[in-house]
């Protein structure tokens, strides 16, 4: 029985390799029917080169129509572009006039503020200000005014009245600001003339 089983494995093993052989003789066998003979390259070189001729000529007649296709495309992309360049800077100028226009409302607020700190403070230190010195001003032109219209008076010499007859009371208009008046030249006394009867 050894011996049968012996036989038996030397007979698989032959036949094992027997069939890996042929395996290995039938896949060179397609891998040679697989490749191109020399035939089958020049018939596809030659395939490829008319293609590239057609795509040559196709472009030569097509290729103006594709440019100005193209500039066509390139022209309205650049006006939506400018269009947006232009919006995007109307916006960033409106924004920056807004923030132009708080930062001057804040600093005409902290102008005004420090202005009135200033002010106060001088009215505790017993400082004028412009409006207060222009006030003053106008009064001491009014008191001028006046001053210089009583002197007018007291220069004027007293004048001996002489009775005269009365007249009826005329009504006298409303009263009025005295006004300083000019001085009056004096006429010469009036000689008595002494009559003898």
């Amino acid at each position: 029985m050894a011996k049968s089983l012996k036989k038996t494995t030397a007979a698989n093993t032959a036949s094992n390799t027997m069939g890996q052989f042929t395996e290995k003789l039938g896949a060179i066998a397609s891998t040679l029917s697989e490749q191109p003979s020399a035939k089958q390259v020049m018939e596809s070189a030659q395939q490829i080169w008319l293609a590239g001729l057609g795509a040559f000529s196709k472009a030569q007649n097509e290729g103006r129509k594709v440019f100005d296709t193209l500039v066509k495309r390139g022209e309205k992309i650049e006006q939506h572009t400018r269009t947006v360049a232009e919006a995007t800077i109307e916006t960033a100028k409106e924004q920056a006039s807004k923030t132009i226009g708080m930062a001057t409302g804040k600093f005409d607020k902290l102008e005004q503020v420090f202005e009135d700190r200033v002010h106060k403070s001088l009215n505790r230190l017993g400082v004028l200000t412009s409006k207060d010195v222009e006030a003053l001003s106008g009064q001491v032109a009014e008191l001028s005014e006046a001053v210089r219209a009583l002197l007018a008076q007291e220069k004027r010499p007293a004048v001996a009245k002489k009775p005269v007859a009365k007249k009826p009371a005329a009504t006298k208009p409303a009263a009025r600001k005295t006004v300083a008046k000019k001085p009056v030249a004096k006429k010469p006394a009036a000689k008595k003339v002494v009559r003898r009867a």
